[in-house]
């Protein structure tokens, strides 16, 4: 899979007149927490030629593809990526820390990463990560019954969301250190799910266990009500514009 990958990331190339910068892998494989059924979540940030950015026309700054067997891959234009940054959106955040890394340019990614701490929201990093966990949640059946996958589309983010309000940083991608946020009566049980879900189906349903049920209810009860206190964040574009204008003059390709 890796070897199609890469060739796949090289057609893309080809295609559309691009230079990828950064390829990564996102979801559950990237999480550290995959099932056997798991796609592979390939996603990439590129850039064009200096000339594409210099029109009056409206341009396209994302490339999506069409799920293909077990791959479902994306990516986005630096210009777009910095865009979202500017908002504190978790996701470039995320792509960022990815364990598996498909292609990278020499320095884009810890360049990209320091940028990063100047533009993280607290309260619009947890108010995201409680959405994902809220809308897991809803999909619990009978009171303690839910899809495996979608118990984790709780715990990560529910940690996620604490990392940020307790540590009041960027929240890991991964789940292990996350994991450390966990009371230690329930760190074996999480530990066990994880090894559960790697020979399972994502659709295996389980029933939660009550002490996690309780653990979880509250944490999100107590972290929405923290995030209720929390400033809301202006950043400039400033240091985006600088990376922007860098990024571009450097991978220029023509």
């Amino acid at each position: 899979m890796q070897q199609l990958i890469t060739d796949k990331l090289t057609a893309v190339e080809k295609e559309h007149g691009i230079r990828i910068l950064y390829a990564c892998e996102s979801g559950s494989r990237g999480w550290e927490f995959p099932s056997p059924d798991s796609d592979y979540d390939v996603r990439f940030i590129y850039v064009h030629p200096y000339k594409y950015y210099l029109s009056v026309m409206d341009r396209e700054y994302d490339l999506n593809f069409p799920i293909s067997g077990e791959l479902d891959m994306y990516g986005w234009d630096i210009r777009k990526v910095l865009q979202l940054m500017r908002k504190s959106n978790t996701t470039p955040f995320e792509w960022i820390q990815s364990p598996i890394i498909y292609r990278q340019g020499p320095t884009f990614r810890d360049d990209l990463w320091q940028l990063s701490q100047s533009y993280f929201s607290q309260i619009s990093n947890i108010h995201h990560y409680l959405g994902i966990a809220r809308g897991a949640m809803e999909s619990i059946e009978n009171g303690n019954e839910i899809k495996i996958k979608k118990l984790f589309y709780v715990l990560r983010p529910l940690l996620s969301a604490k990392w940020c309000l307790e540590k009041q940083s960027i929240a890991p991608m991964t789940i292990g250190p996350l994991m450390t946020l966990l009371p230690d009566a329930l760190k074996k049980q999480v530990s066990d799910l994880i090894a559960l879900k790697a020979t399972a189906p994502e659709s295996f349903i389980i029933t939660i266990n009550a002490e996690l049920k309780t653990y979880t209810d509250h944490e999100f009860a107590r972290i929405s009500e923290a995030s209720t206190h929390l400033k809301r964040d202006q950043f400039t574009a400033d240091e985006l514009d600088a990376f922007f204008v860098n990024t571009i003059t450097r991978y220029d390709h023509q």
